[in-house]
């Protein structure tokens, strides 16, 4: 059973007063304890008597800590101690399920390997392994993430992740594909996302005065940090995204509700793996309609064309036109590359 924030807290309080040979602790005592740290912590905070019993009970559980606590009797009253005063809870070995638990956090923590700025990662992830023994159990790891550790522009991820984490402005070149000459601007960035194996930075262009600014990590040519004051963001990230595929955000764009029509065969992969959280599906004939409610953008279209030629844009009309328009530019790109003549 997870064991949440104040319960530990709680635990640890009664662990402390248990080990103590020096002092008889009756429940009220017990209770005034756990007062005093829970309330240093938060004033309105306390607890009541049926939860320190309870408390003790887990305690002596064994899906808590297996605790040998005795109750002895001291006229009408009990006080209660640890049968063995050199236990503590903080002293038991890990159990097997906790065991396997860190192992999968460590898995994922270890995905960071390489990255700038969690080069602390090479050495946090072998002392866990040796701590707590075993967990690296055949020597092949049990899960793999899509990562390239080779993928330009990632060693700027360790001054991007500090400059948000400080409220720093960089001066920032950037060049995009085909572009002559880089362009530099003042940067506020506020958050890093990664979208299809592709890093991206999110922020205030000063020069353009947008608070919304994508910036792909590996079109970075150079950053400079500044001395001048940054500007804060109140934007719920996860809600910025929500509405979108990729990063691209257009400025006072609406979502609007995008029907599509699947052929049979590609139904079931469309069905286990959702476009778009907003995403509802139902059968019509032998075909799958899906309904998907986003701002159209650039990553949108380009996940669609992974599609064809199973996929029927039905609604908006708009949205139909403009996917029939990248559809045949991906066309007469995909001639002009063959050398197929019209």
């Amino acid at each position: 059973m997870p064991i949440n924030k104040n319960a530990l807290i709680r635990y640890q309080v009664l662990d402390r007063c248990f080990r103590n040979t020096g002092r008889k602790y009756y429940v009220e005592d017990l209770i005034e304890e756990i007062n005093k740290v829970l309330q240093d912590i938060d004033p309105s905070k306390s607890v009541s008597k049926r939860q320190v019993l309870d408390d003790i009970n887990f305690m002596e559980s064994s899906e808590g800590f297996s605790a040998d606590i005795e109750r002895i009797q001291d006229g009408r009253r009990k006080f209660y101690r640890y049968s063995n005063p050199e236990f503590s809870i903080n002293n038991i070995p890990i159990k097997q399920e906790e065991i396997e638990k860190i192992k999968a956090a460590i898995d994922v923590l270890a995905r960071f390997e390489g990255m700038p700025q969690f080069d602390w990662v090479y050495e946090v992830v072998p002392l866990l392994q040796h701590k707590f023994g075993g967990l690296q159990s055949n020597g092949n790891p049990v899960v793999s993430f899509d990562f390239n550790r080779d993928l330009k522009g990632l060693e700027h991820f360790g001054v991007l992740f500090n400059a948000i984490i400080n409220q720093q402005v960089l001066r920032i070149g950037y060049k995009r594909y085909f572009a002559e000459e880089p362009k530099y601007f003042h940067y506020h960035p506020y958050h890093l996302k990664e979208y299809n194996n592709r890093w991206f930075v999110l922020g205030f262009n000063q020069e353009e005065d947008n608070p919304y600014w994508n910036l792909a990590l590996d079109r970075i040519i150079s950053i400079e940090v500044t001395s001048l004051k940054y500007i804060q963001s109140e934007t719920d990230w996860e809600e910025f995204f929500y509405d979108i595929v990729g990063v691209t955000r257009y400025a006072d764009a609406e979502p609007v509700e995008i029907k599509l029509l699947f052929s049979k065969t590609r139904a079931p992969y469309v069905i286990t793996k959702p476009l778009h959280p907003s995403q509802k599906h139902r059968f019509v004939g032998d075909k799958l309609e899906v309904r998907i409610k986003v701002i159209p953008n650039k990553e949108l279209f380009a996940l669609l064309l992974n599609f064809c030629p199973d996929i029927e844009v039905l609604e908006p009309e708009d949205v139909r036109a403009q996917f029939q328009n990248t559809l045949k530019e991906s066309l007469c790109l995909a001639e002009r590359n063959l050398g197929i003549s019209g």
